[in-house]
């Protein structure tokens, strides 16, 4: 009996230690925006999260307005769905919400690697350097020169002159994207290696198309890895992946290539420097392969198949390529040089500027996370404010709050190649909620500190793919009745959307 009493008392202790763990304990407090806490213990709502977030958002944002704390596996979350109020939450200083203590959780979990605490500036200092302003001419003739390899090999190769071929458009597109961007950034084979400079653009092609095959099997597995939900064989696939990925992005296998980006280059002298040790450097060789390639290759089949679907869309942006083509004197014919799309060229392209805009604003929904450094008073634009406790984490959803807001976007489902064009043809920024005018009214790339460094040089991609494909080839899809498929709900908050299918199309060589 005098061994019970203790043991019970440690048994009572350790039940309530752990409700208070799962959050069983946490109630609202005065101030303090609306709380859910979800039907499962530390669970919360993440099942209904991860299943659909826009529609568990948009079911929140009904019952309780544009500011709420749901619970989701043992973090709390508060969500702010008014795009009046994104400044406050934009701007607030790192030492109140932080984007790097989520970040480093994530890249930890998802690809093994151990940022540093300088990792951020890091990347944006050579981002600034090589992915901005003059370094982006570099990267842009770069990318130019594989995609054509990529494109015209693809069907010259294979096909009788003026034979169509057929593909999957979803495929088509991301394969030829990723893999021109892949050697952009990570180089080439060299003629010293392979023997012949045409033999080492052989195996260019060869291992860039197995390596895409791969790096698309761990794709389909990013969402339920970064949710920490596959089961033990997806896990063991996870892993073979990863070595693979390590393996054939090695430092040791990136200093036999040619035509390496400066901006994977600093990036791995910054780290050898520093002292980081060389299998970490390859960890964060594929971290940055699939922060560059992971989004650009299913935006640019949206922006492909949207054009394809609006011919309308279609013959003003084929006006502007051809107009842009000839100002600058240039002729493709069979037998001809290849067109030479240099970046002042891409900066002259207001019409396909703003359909690669509005396909971002309809497929891409990131989900921007800040961790709370401190307890904080949180404004709205309404002039409410709000308690937000250390260590919650403050998160918003522009694809619900804002880019399918019929208010800001009328008609926000339909896809309006001019949508972003003023009647002058300029670029139109002008976008009101409520009477206001809004700062951010399209957020495929993020904001404030986490705003997608690279995104200058993905746009670039975008437009030099669907360029090249107007210049180049006639394509139409197989079945123009074809409805667009729809996305793939289970990868809301990671980017650009994947459709839940693919859809035939076909093209050949227009000359």
């Amino acid at each position: 009996m005098g061994l019970l009493l203790p043991a019970l008392i440690a048994l009572v202790a350790a039940v309530i230690g752990g409700l208070y763990i799962l959050g069983a304990f946490r109630k609202r407090q005065p101030g303090e925006p609306p709380l859910e806490k979800g039907p499962i213990p530390w669970l919360g709502h993440i099942l209904e999260f991860r299943n659909d977030t826009a529609l568990f958002l948009q079911r929140m944002k009904e019952k309780h307005g544009d500011i709420f704390t749901v619970q989701l596996a043992g973090f709390y979350f508060t969500f702010i769905m008014d795009p009046l109020s994104f400044g406050n939450i934009v701007k607030e200083a790192r030492a109140k919400l932080d984007f790097n203590k989520f970040a480093r959780h994530l890249v930890k979990r998802v690809f093994d690697y151990q940022p540093t605490d300088s990792d951020h500036e890091l990347l944006h200092a050579s981002s600034n350097k090589h992915l901005m302003g003059d370094g982006l001419e570099i990267m842009t003739q770069s990318m130019m020169k594989n995609l054509q390899s990529m494109m015209l090999h693809s069907i010259d190769s294979t096909t009788e002159q003026g034979a169509w071929k057929e593909d999957g458009l979803f495929h088509y597109s991301y394969n030829i994207v990723f893999r021109a961007g892949y050697l952009a950034l990570f180089g080439n084979e060299t003629a010293k290696t392979c023997g012949t400079l045409d033999k080492a653009h052989e195996v260019d092609r060869l291992e860039s198309d197995k390596f895409f095959y791969e790096f698309r099997k761990y794709d389909k597995l990013f969402p339920r890895l970064a949710y920490g939900v596959l089961p033990p064989r997806e896990k063991m696939e996870v892993e073979r992946l990863k070595r693979l990925f390590w393996s054939t992005l090695s430092v040791h296998k990136l200093s036999e290539k040619e035509n390496i980006s400066g901006w994977v280059l600093d990036q791995q002298e910054a780290r050898r420097e520093m002292g980081m040790d060389e299998s970490m450097r390859n960890r964060h060789l594929f971290l940055l392969l699939w922060a560059a390639q992971g989004n650009t290759g299913p935006s640019s089949f949206w922006l492909l198949l949207h054009l394809m679907k609006h011919p309308e869309a279609l013959k003003a942006v084929r006006n502007e390529v051809e107009e842009l083509l000839r100002e600058t004197g240039q002729e493709v014919k069979r037998g001809g040089p290849l067109i030479d799309l240099t970046r002042d060229m891409l900066l002259k392209t207001p019409v396909l500027d703003s359909a690669v805009d509005e396909t971002l604003r309809l497929k891409t929904a990131p989900v921007l996370i800040r961790g709370v450094m401190e307890d904080m008073s949180l404004k709205m634009a309404d002039g409410n404010e709000y308690r937000i406790r250390q260590g919650d984490r403050v998160a918003l959803f522009p694809y619900s709050a804002v880019q399918m807001d019929p208010e800001v976007h009328p008609e926000p489902h339909t896809f309006k190649y001019n949508r972003f064009l003023t009647p002058e043809g300029s670029k139109k920024t002008d976008f009101y909620k409520n009477g206001k005018k809004l700062r951010y009214y399209n957020m495929p790339w993020g904001a404030g500190v986490s705003m997608c460094p690279g995104r200058f040089f993905a746009t670039n991609e975008l437009k030099q793919f669907v360029f090249l494909m107007l210049t180049y080839f006639d394509f139409e899809l197989k079945n123009p009745h074809e409805e667009i498929p729809a996305i793939d709900v289970k990868r809301w908050g990671f980017g650009s959307m994947h459709p839940v299918r693919d859809i035939q199309f076909r093209y050949r060589r227009r000359f």
